[in-house]
């Protein structure tokens, strides 16, 4: 699996769970700045990645990120701890 790959799934999530279209959801685009899109929404972003990838991401990994490209850059980094 790339980081290609999980960007690609972060996004399709990122777009289920804040109902934006993929295509404003760039890998650098600021998720905090976005209309539409609170705390709540992004929670339930991560809980919904964490489920799909069967991984627990840290709390300080997860309030550091802003953007879809640092987000499967996490989980990257946590898939890989866990091989």
């Amino acid at each position: 699996m790339t980081i290609d790959d999980i960007l690609r799934t972060v996004t399709e999530i990122a777009a289920a769970e804040t109902g934006l279209p993929e295509s404003v959801l760039l890998p650098d685009a600021d998720l905090r700045g976005m209309a539409g899109v609170d705390s709540v929404r992004v929670l339930r972003m991560i809980a919904r990645i964490e489920r799909t990838y069967d991984i627990e991401l840290e709390d300080e990994d997860v309030f550091g990120t802003s953007t879809l490209g640092e987000v499967a850059t996490v989980v990257d980094k946590t898939l890989r701890a866990a091989a």
